[in-house]
């Protein structure tokens, strides 16, 4: 950045504006001001040479051509044109009528430009600062800088562009991080993502594809373009993305305009529900979508989706819980990698997440069904662990995935855990939540660690990196069940509780040949009435209280002749009472029945035996129990904490009792000279 000539000029210049707006306009809303102006200044030089020409031709077209787009793009060689006579300078020749004037100027650019400025809600800030009366010096200001491609490279605007954008997210703290990821986290994944292909990346004039599914302000694509130029300025990233929220979706757009990159490759709109590149397939796929985010308002056509096109869709292999949309973003990312083709092909992606993806859900959820086939697949490469607050809008541990189809032969069936977490530098003041930055050098020095990540991950000098086979995160979701025993006795309690219950009541209103008064008679005396005729189970079962019985099915048929074979078997329900010392309950086949109360599950690494792990870890506790093997479930987490996990053990007793002593000691001598 720093060998674009006069680039800190110019981005001062600009800034400077943001004084005129001082008291008139809320400080976190600078940006929204200034950066329509800083496009709509840089589309004004571009078009400057060519606007006679454009003027001249659009007229000719007038009535006899019904798309004049590429016509007179022919003639700008821009994706854009105006046709307004006015120029930006040709404003300030009527200071009374600048905001008509503006308008009108504004009106004359082609469909793709004046859709940019339209999210921008030009229109509403052009309103704003002439009602102020500041739009004059806005336009007047604008009007002193040259930012005509030959003077200002598309390169350079485009870091002029981004400059601005991350100043100006930097000044909204808490709403920043919505759209802007930190600069160095960005680096950090590019560096990395582009790092198994540095020697194919270095040939002549290569050409790849990026595609950023929640690209907000475009921050990930630009950073692409840019490392790729430092690894050869031959070589060309195209970039793709699709945002959802209008205003972020023009900032991306715009700066794609400014740059020169064709805008149509940023669409506006929702990924899963109206997917912009469904046939599309990319090198390179980079996202931090936001964290968190409840899908329930999609969820007809991802559910439709996931029902109807199962595996060939983009949702087959589960849907996570509607609360954390996270796990959609990564396997729409999947559904546009490039299949591998022989020994071509294929891509690589990155995407940030929250820990919860790492281990949310249980085995057979859709979180651990997604891990399951992400992993069963040989796809997940890495998972880096972030210093917390690194971004503007949490303070919460975040990490970020690496996936390929087209792993390298030393990577295969493994998995390399990098823990970045004590990498974080303080800032001298903090922006919203962020309060650690990661240098450049510590960029540099993890970007070395992921690369030699299959060659250190049996050095005891790297306790950094951990590299484990795929099966390591597997596991068996066993569930344990111990007999049931229980006997039966009746009691004062089990028959009050009867008379409680739905069965009992169906029970006493239709017995036989008893007449009693309606039970949704108004009438307070006719509802005493019932309740004092209203036969009661202990006058009915009084005989029968304190019995105990071996099983339900002896209580069951000694009472059914008293009661309704309904009423029976709540009363075998609601006197069961748990006793080890009573006789196994089995079913009618002799087998012991599980009991409910006493089920257990345990995870067993995925290839051990879970007969041997039952007899190891739960007979020596419970002899009698046993693996339901009908009900085991394979999962997959990422446990990355428990990996680095150190254990510290606590002082020593002497050492702590020393220490309460000398504080005591000390705080006796403070109330001495208080005295």
């Amino acid at each position: 950045m720093s060998g674009v000539e006069g680039f800190s000029d110019k981005v001062s210049f600009v800034w400077s504006v943001a004084d005129l707006l001082r008291g008139d306009i809320r400080q976190h809303e600078y940006g929204q001001f200034i950066l329509p102006f800083v496009v709509l200044r840089r589309l004004d030089c571009a078009l400057e040479a060519t606007k006679p020409e454009v003027i001249e031709k659009a007229k000719a077209l007038a009535g006899k051509v019904e798309n004049v787009d590429p016509i007179l793009e022919r003639v700008t060689k821009q994706p854009y044109y105006n046709t307004s006579p006015l120029s930006f300078t040709d404003l300030l020749n009527d200071p009374s009528n600048v905001g008509k004037n503006l308008r009108s100027y504004v009106a004359g650019f082609s469909r793709d430009a004046a859709d940019v400025l339209e999210k921008y809600r030009l229109a509403e800030r052009i309103d704003t600062l002439d009602k102020a009366g500041l739009l004059y010096q806005v336009v007047a200001k604008f009007a002193d800088i040259n930012l005509h491609p030959k003077l200002v490279p598309n390169e350079a605007m485009g870091y002029i562009f981004e400059e601005l954008l991350r100043r100006f997210s930097e000044m909204q703290n808490e709403t920043a991080g919505e759209h802007f990821t930190p600069r160095e986290v960005i680096k950090l994944m590019v560096n990395i993502l582009f790092s198994e292909d540095e020697e194919a990346l270095a040939g002549p004039a290569p050409v790849r594809t990026m595609l950023d599914p929640a690209c907000g302000t475009g921050g990930m694509l630009s950073t692409g373009q840019e490392h790729l130029r430092t690894l050869n300025p031959d070589a060309h990233l195209e970039v793709y993305g699709q945002e959802l929220n209008p205003e972020t979706w023009a900032i991306c757009r715009s700066d794609m305009l400014i740059k020169g990159e064709d805008p149509d490759n940023i669409v506006l709109g929702n990924s899963f529900t109206a997917d912009g590149f469904s046939t599309d397939r990319f090198d390179y796929l980079l996202a931090n979508p936001p964290f968190g985010v409840d899908w329930k308002k999609y969820a007809d056509p991802i559910v439709a989706e996931h029902d109807n096109e199962g595996t060939d869709g983009r949702f087959g292999a589960g849907l996570p819980r509607v609360s954390d949309g996270s796990f959609l973003f990564l396997q729409h990312m999947i559904g546009r990698m490039k299949p591998v083709v022989g020994t071509g092909g294929g891509s690589r992606l990155a995407i940030v997440f929250s820990g919860s993806p790492l281990f949310s859900g249980a085995a057979g959820s859709g979180e651990s069904n997604i891990r399951k086939w992400i992993i069963e697949n040989d796809w997940l490469e890495a998972v880096v662990a972030l210093p917390d607050q690194l971004f503007y809008n949490t303070g919460i541990s975040t990490y970020f995935w690496v996936l390929t189809n087209r792993k390298s032969a030393d990577r295969k069936g493994k998995i390399a855990l990098i823990d970045a977490r004590g990498a974080a530098s303080k800032m001298r003041k903090s922006l919203g939540n962020k309060r650690h930055y990661l240098t450049d050098d510590t960029i540099a020095e993890l970007t070395r660690l992921y690369a030699d990540a299959p060659h250190l991950a049996d050095s005891d000098d790297e306790p950094r990196v951990k590299v484990l086979p795929n099966e390591a995160f597997g596991f068996q979701r066993i569930t344990v069940e111990q007999p049931l025993r229980r006997r039966w006795q009746i009691t004062d309690e089990v028959l009050e509780a009867l008379a409680e219950s739905k069965q009992w009541q169906k029970y006493e209103s239709t017995s036989a040949g008893r007449e009693v008064p309606a039970r949704r008679s108004s009438s307070g005396e006719e509802r005493a009435a019932y309740r004092d005729h209203e036969p009661r189970p202990a006058d009915l079962l009084a005989s029968y209280v304190g019995k105990d019985y071996a099983s339900d099915k002896d209580l069951i048929a000694e009472l059914s002749p008293v009661i309704s074979a309904s009423v029976a078997k709540q009363l075998a329900k609601l006197a069961a009472t748990p006793d080890p010392d009573a006789p196994i309950v089995k079913d009618r086949k002799g087998n012991s029945l599980p009991d409910p109360d006493l089920r257990d599950y345990e995870n067993v690494p995925l290839g051990e035996d879970v007969d041997l792990y039952l007899k190891r870890e739960v007979h020596p506790y419970a002899p009698e129990a046993w693996i339901d093997h009908s009900k085991t479930k394979i999962g997959y987490e990422i446990p990355l904490t428990r990996h680095f996990y150190v254990y510290t053990p606590p002082r020593p007793v002497a050492e702590i009792d020393k220490e309460i002593a000398e504080r005591e000691a000390r705080i006796r001598e403070l109330l001495g000279g208080l005295a």
